[in-house]
This record gives structure tokens, C-alpha cells and sequence, in this order.
């Protein structure tokens, strides 16, 4: 968990492969349970930033989500834009 938070706190420092390695840990596990909301939000603040192995990752991982999960994907995603 600290090398989460340690990712969470250089996202927020602006650290583009931040975003995406938040995007791996909670796509595949590491660290943390699989969650694939956390994974899409992650991935899609990185592909944002230009992290084209982010947008792979976020249309693999979408195919798995039903249309409900990804939209609180996003809304999380937004969430995180504003108070970052």
C-alpha cells in the first residue's frame, strides 16, 4: 500500500506515469484487490495526459465493465481532475 500512496502523491505532482502505473496496480493486483473502476479512472487520467499504452489498457479493461461501471469510471475520473 505505501508504494500506492507513494503513486497517488506523484499524480497529484502532475507525474503522468503515476496515473498509469496506478492504472496497472489496480488492473492487475498489485498491491491492492483488482478493481477495474479504479483501473479505468487511472488509465483514463493518463491517456488524457497522451499515455498511449494507457488507452490499450482502458479498452482491454472496458471489455470486461459493463457500461454502469465505466461511467462511474469516469465520473471518479472527473472527480479526481477537479480537486487535483
Amino acid at each position: 500500500m505505501i508504494r500506492l500512496a507513494q503513486f497517488e502523491a506523484e499524480a497529484r505532482k502532475g507525474r503522468i506515469e503515476a496515473l498509469y502505473n496506478l492504472g496497472l496496480a489496480y488492473s492487475t493486483g498489485q498491491g491492492v484487490s483488482v478493481d477495474y473502476i479504479a483501473a479505468h479512472k487511472w488509465f483514463n487520467l493518463a491517456a488524457m495526459k497522451g499515455v498511449n499504452e494507457a488507452r490499450k489498457w482502458r479498452a482491454q479493461i472496458s471489455g470486461e465493465m459493463s457500461a454502469h461501471q465505466i461511467a462511474e469510471a469516469q465520473r471518479q475520473a472527473r472527480e479526481w481532475l477537479v480537486a487535483c
